[in-house]
């Protein structure tokens, strides 16, 4: 982001894209989304974690097994029956609804894609031009797709991604081991790298589409990984385990505070950020150097989850069930990102530095003119000192948003039980507006008349839809990230509207279409 240009755009998950294929995905509705972008004069697009997802954890895009493989689940089944000798039949049975069935697509797609793969090599003598790319493809992006694919072979041969529960060989990753199951689940690590050469080709098509109409891409890079992943299972030596490198020995998570008297025990592993002489270490820098530069060539800008830990970091006891016996300590701070902003030429970040953030947090995001996020929704709590409130956003080099993923819709949080009448009163007389309706716009006009260089509007949002179309409520289980867009939702005639709104607080667009 240039800057002191304002700007504004859209969150909106792949999954939440309309269409009749389960839940959204990178094929003509993705494309269809990036017009309506550019045609209304938005400048970003910005998604969740885009790694592979499973029942197992609710389909959660923050608790991917793998930070390099991409979400199957986003694969456009339409486009990958093009140019077959025998096109794939799969089935097309969802409606068009506004919510993902993530079970069924999640069946139809890995049957889907298997057919797929066994058409592919079966006719690769034919698709020379196309095998020789998927086996480029493979050779580039061996430092991972190696290990990913073996780790997803395994877990199905042992029903189980918690890879403790191995053989104990593979398990550990004993070296010899790891050659006899290459060879023997050989089809099956083939067909999962075929299905991530599929997947990133889809997506760089994408990405050079959304890019050509002067949409850039925003990405999501969480902080922690889950244990029961291919990342440590295969990189156990940069995470805190125990002497049989089988178990964490302290795990992540946040302190106790006004909202949780337990705090929060996520239950990731913690980086081995430090030598005992107190310098970085090597390798875990390199991990996460390689793991900035494979989404740096999917995305134009990354926003960082949880940011504040790399200053410090909430450490738990593994045995511990809550987070009240953890204790803070010290991350890998500006040793980091002083070998990061070395590494790369450039590279765009946003600070996700919501909650209790400390003034060192504040230091290190802004002596690397990282831009931080605010979010108008925490503003009105009756406080004149509020951060978040528009009179108190001087910082130009800032993330604005009306909520989160993590936030009920505008609409939702102003008009159900999280607020009481003089809490609306008190929203209502600082907007300046006596009418009690769409308060989602009022929100969004709030929004962009603020110094923020930037102004993120979840789709919900912009839409004025209420708390049934709500994409995570954190802490609970079940019907979170589900919601999906219709595909009459959005209404073609409307870009003018939003264009007029960017025009009218100098956030429009201004890319010029090339021939």
């Amino acid at each position: 982001m240039k800057k002191n240009e304002r700007s504004a755009g859209i969150l909106l998950h792949i999954t939440s894209l309309p269409g009749r294929s389960g839940c959204g995905t990178l094929g003509v509705e993705a494309k269809q989304f990036a017009d309506f972008l550019s045609e209304a004069g938005f400048k970003f697009w910005q998604i969740l974690p885009s790694g592979p997802v499973s029942p197992a954890t609710q389909y959660s895009p923050y608790s991917s097994h793998s930070t390099f493989a991409g979400n199957p689940l986003f694969v456009s089944l339409s486009d990958i029956s093009e140019g077959l000798d025998k096109p794939i039949i799969f089935e097309m049975s969802f409606e068009d609804s506004n919510s993902c069935d993530f079970d069924s697509a999640f069946d139809i797609n890995g049957r889907t894609l298997f057919q797929s793969y066994r058409s592919f090599i079966a006719n690769k003598d034919k698709r020379i031009d196309d095998y020789k790319a998927f086996l480029n493809f493979c050779d580039e992006e061996s430092a991972w797709v190696d290990d990913y694919a073996l780790f997803e072979s395994l877990a199905s041969k042992f029903g189980t991604r918690d890879w403790t529960l191995w053989d104990e060989g593979i398990s550990s990753f004993a070296n010899e081991e790891v050659k006899r199951y290459k060879k023997l689940l050989s089809e099956s690590i083939e067909f999962h790298k075929y299905v991530q050469h599929v997947y990133f080709t889809q997506w760089f098509e994408l990405k050079e589409y959304c890019n050509s109409r002067g949409i850039k891409l925003i990405g999501d890079i969480p902080i922690y990984v889950v244990f029961e992943g291919a990342d440590a299972w295969a990189h156990r030596e940069i995470f805190s385990l125990d002497e049989k490198g089988q178990r964490p020995s302290t795990v992540a998570g946040v302190p106790p505070d006004y909202f949780s008297s337990e705090g929060q025990r996520w239950g990731n592993p913690l980086y081995r950020w430090l030598n005992l002489d107190g310098t970085i270490n090597e390798i875990t820098y390199d991990w996460w150097r390689r793991r900035f530069a494979h989404l740096k060539k999917q995305f134009d800008v990354i926003r960082i989850d949880h940011f504040r830990g790399f200053e410090s970091f909430w450490s738990i006891p593994v045995d511990e069930k809550t987070a009240i016996k953890g204790k803070w300590v010290k991350g890998p701070g500006s040793a980091f990102f002083e070998k990061l902003m070395d590494d790369f030429d450039s590279l765009p970040l946003i600070a996700e530095d919501l909650g209790v953030i400390t003034p060192e947090v504040e230091n290190l995001r802004d002596d690397y003119k990282l831009p931080g996020m605010k979010v108008l929704q925490f503003a009105f709590d009756g406080s004149q000192d509020n951060p978040y409130l528009p009179h108190n956003i001087h910082e130009r080099r800032c993330v604005l948003y009306t909520g989160t993923h993590d936030n009920d819709t505008t609409n939702g949080w102003f008009y159900g039980k999280s607020l009481n009448d003089e809490k609306r009163r008190f929203i209502m007389e600082y907007l300046d507006v006596s009418d009690y309706s769409d308060m989602h716009w009022h929100l969004i006009k709030a929004a962009m008349r603020t110094p923020a260089e930037t102004v993120i509007i979840p789709m919900q949002d912009l839409l004025g839809f209420g708390s049934e179309f709500r994409m995570n409520t954190p802490g609970t289980i079940g019907k979170n990230w589900v919601w999906k867009l219709k595909s009459g939702d959005i209404v073609a005639d409307t870009a003018g509207k939003y264009k007029h709104l960017l025009k009218l607080y100098g956030r429009h667009n201004t890319f010029i279409q090339k021939d």
